[in-house]
């Protein structure tokens, strides 16, 4: 296949989908320019040919592109990360997507996508519990290594921003990970100075956002994730309860 066509594929793409719609035109192409017979492929009664989108698409090649922002902020892709994207593809897809899914990425991780324009997509597609839940997953990706290093914060930090998270929920979930002295308040979005009954009052309001239920049609192993950030928001409180005496 010539690059002609496959710039033009990622042109339609971006003309259908936004930014998105072109990385996966482009991407398309190339996965099926061998394989006639690719089952990303679908052919129509009038012979043409079809891409159609599958059920957790969108969702995966967003993260897909966050994922090679955030791999690439250290100036290194390790095989702990690579294998983090692929367990997390294989914990959604069959493994002949994941195969092709890989083949994106690998595509994705040779270009320098407008992350701005990426979010901007994403955050016209997705509700805001489920941009928090990107949020996390790439925490996730960070700290697959054993070490979150703080350029990748820094670029998990300007991804929030341009998906409209707001800077107390970044907080909350990079307290999840990074913990100090103060996480378990920054994870309920309050101040030590809290009094108990604020305690209270942040607790019942980041358990009823961090519900599972909230992204619960982003799939069941998601769902998973969501109640990890459930579980975290419970053990902030069940610590600050401990360490006040709060009954």
């Amino acid at each position: 296949m010539t690059l002609g066509r496959k710039l033009l594929w990622g042109s339609l793409g971006w003309v259908t989908l936004g930014p998105i719609g072109a990385i996966l035109g482009y991407a398309y192409a190339q996965i099926t320019a061998n394989d006639p017979y690719n089952p990303w492929r679908s052919r129509q009664t009038d012979g043409s040919t079809t891409f159609p989108r599958t059920r957790t698409g969108d969702f995966i090649v967003s993260l897909l592109v966050l994922f090679a922002k955030v791999m690439k902020a250290d100036d290194q892709l390790l095989r702990s990360e690579l294998d983090y994207v692929k367990s997390f593809l294989l914990q959604q897809l069959d493994h002949s997507q994941v195969r092709d899914y890989m083949i994106i990425f690998k595509e994705i991780l040779q270009q320098d996508y407008a992350l701005k324009d990426v979010c901007r997509q994403i955050q016209r597609s997705m509700d805001h519990p489920s941009r928090i839940e990107l949020i996390h997953v790439l925490f996730g990706l960070s700290q697959a290594d054993g070490n979150i290093h703080p350029q990748e914060v820094r670029v998990i930090q300007i991804i929030s921003r341009y998906l409209n998270v707001n800077e107390k929920d970044f907080e909350s979930v990079m307290a999840m990970f990074i913990v100090d002295s103060r996480s378990s308040y920054t994870i309920l979005e309050i101040n030590s100075s809290a009094k108990d009954n604020e305690v209270k009052r942040a607790y019942r309001k980041m358990a009823n956002k961090y519900h599972p239920d909230k992204v619960a049609h982003l799939g069941d192993d998601l769902r998973k994730i969501a109640e990890e950030k459930f579980k975290a928001v419970n053990n902030a409180y069940q610590t600050i309860k401990k360490e006040r005496g709060i009954k």
